[in-house]
């Protein structure tokens, strides 16, 4: 009589490949929902950091245009309106400047950009305080002339 032996094979059962597929599946899941979180804090902190610049940037240019010289001194501030943002042309910005009435010389000024994108008309606001006062590009300009006509 012949005895038959079962042999045991080397390998894994379904069940076990099953499961190390839903670990993976998992495991996958979880870092392309990083991946994707990353990108996304990446590109707010580009566009925080191009608003920042572009901010910045167009304090300067309010800076050295909203109070025009007059007689050598800083004049009455004059309404800025949908001026074209530099190196943006599509961006525009507008800026009104109200005194403060315990400081004579200081102005909150109120600056608005619009574009537009998707076919929709967007906007920010922000305000700042700036000074009536001569700009130190203007007085160097002076300096500057004085000195080479004597």
């Amino acid at each position: 009589m012949k005895t038959f032996h079962r042999s045991r094979r080397a390998g894994f059962t379904i069940i076990e490949v099953l499961v190390a597929m839903g670990i993976l599946l998992f495991g996958m899941t979880a870092i392309l929902g990083l991946l994707t979180f990353g990108a996304s804090v990446s590109r707010t902190a580009l566009l925080r950091t191009q608003t920042a610049s572009v901010s910045e940037a167009v304090i300067a240019d309010l800076e050295e245009s909203l109070f025009p010289v007059e007689n050598g001194e800083a004049g009455e501030p004059v309404a800025i309106q949908r001026r074209p943002l530099p190196g943006q042309p599509d961006v525009l910005y507008s800026a009104v400047a109200t005194q403060n009435p315990k400081r004579p010389l200081e102005y909150r000024v109120d600056v608005e950009f619009t574009w537009e994108s998707g076919g929709v008309r967007r906007e920010r606001r922000f305000s700042t305080i700036l000074l009536r006062e001569v700009q130190f590009g203007t007085r160097l300009r002076r300096i500057i002339g004085k000195g080479t006509t004597q």
